[in-house]
């Protein structure tokens, strides 16, 4: 308690500078609107999602209005650039992911004081409940996919502008981790009340339900609808070779360096895992979409894919990778970094603060499961 009287916990400050940093935006926005808002959070992170909503190359803030470029669309994103308008492409740059990554960091802090002050303790059998619920986000990220197919078919999509943009990345980070703690917090209210015998059974179980009710959903239409297509050898694929790699380097890990896996144990394993699918996923629709028979092409949305692509060509000789690809170096960064981080999380560690060790577990597993869950997905339903 200050001089004032005022009790300022850790919650009521978080609290605190999320208030400040929305009278932020929303002060400078409105006093500095061209710089604030259209070339800042218009161009880098809003913009984006909007031409991802409508499945457009591009959207263009140009002469007051927003108009959509690119993908059957009139604009030329290209030259509306050139005529000095403000132009947002889908996916990520280097300015957004570093505002989506303290963005997230900020929010798995306020994430950690919720559960601190209901007074929940997240541990290894509440992370494996958590486990389907981080499937199920790229599970939904694909049913907007199939939105945009639909749309590019001329059928009438079922979700649209603006509900749609609840399932685009990052925004779908939010609306997935809002489930899941209102799915956590139920059942352990239900657990408490003695309606249910466990707790995390129950969460459990309610992500594996909302999962198999979206698989379910986009196998349907794999098999009813034209504009999606159903390729389960791709999803063998993926998740075999994604399992192979994952165990091997957990093995080997646990063989001759078993620090490294002495604090998470099987925690660990999911995490590789997690990141071994997105690093698969990434390098098989990306350089091998013909020999798996895909309908569609892919193309890198984060700079940390294109950079590593663009360096792999600029080293390698052109005949190597063109004969493997050039973005097979993606899958060994994932799996270092994900080697590293388990390290970081050490027997100490975690018994110093398992909550928030668990919160930043689930975190970086999400980060990675997520968008690989998305891309294996699009590439086995071809959209």
């Amino acid at each position: 308690m200050d001089e004032t009287g005022f009790d300022l916990t850790p919650g009521r400050a978080w609290l605190a500078v999320f208030a400040a940093g929305v009278v932020a935006v929303v002060g400078g926005s409105i006093a500095f609107t061209r710089t604030v808002w259209d070339e800042f959070i218009w161009q880098y992170f809003w913009g984006p999602v909007y031409a991802d909503a409508y499945n457009a190359g591009c959207a263009i803030k140009a002469g007051g209005e927003t108009l959509l470029g690119g993908s059957g669309f009139a604009e030329n994103c290209g030259i509306a650039a050139q005529q000095g308008h403000i132009v947002a492409e889908p996916g990520y740059t280097l300015v957004s992911e570093a505002g989506y990554m303290i963005v997230g960091l900020f929010f798995l802090i306020g994430v950690y004081l919720l559960l601190s002050n209901l007074d929940i303790d997240l541990d290894k059998a509440f992370f494996y409940a958590l486990f389907p619920f981080m499937l199920f986000g790229g599970a939904l990220r694909v049913l907007e996919d199939a939105t945009d197919a639909a749309v590019d078919a001329g059928v009438e999509p079922v979700i649209s502008y603006p509900f749609n943009t609840l399932f685009i990345s990052p925004i779908i980070y939010f609306t997935v981790f809002g489930i899941a703690i209102a799915a956590l917090v139920g059942s352990l209210r239900l657990a408490d009340r003695g309606v249910v015998d466990s707790a995390d059974r129950t969460l459990g179980t309610v992500g594996g339900v909302a999962l198999a009710i979206t698989l379910g959903y986009l196998v349907v239409l794999g098999l009813t609808v034209e504009h999606v297509a159903f390729l389960p050898h791709v999803l063998l694929i993926i998740v075999g070779l994604a399992t192979v790699l994952a165990y091997g380097v957990y093995a080997l890990a646990d063989r001759f360096y078993p620090e490294i896996n002495s604090g998470t144990g099987y925690v660990g394993l999911l995490v590789i895992w997690a990141h071994a699918i997105d690093g698969v996923a990434n390098v098989l629709i990306t350089d091998w979409a013909d020999v798996l028979a895909l309908p569609v092409s892919y193309y890198p949305k984060h700079p940390a894919n294109e950079i590593i692509m663009n360096v792999t060509e600029a080293v390698l000789p052109a005949a190597v990778f063109e004969a493997i690809g050039s973005a097979w170096p993606f899958l060994l960064v994932k799996l270092g970094v994900a080697v590293a981080i388990v390290w970081l999380f050490n027997e100490a560690f975690i018994e110093e603060n398992p909550r928030y060790s668990y919160v930043l577990l689930v975190g970086v597993t999400a980060v990675g499961l997520g968008p690989g869950t998305r891309d294996m997905l699009r590439a086995a339903f071809g959209i």
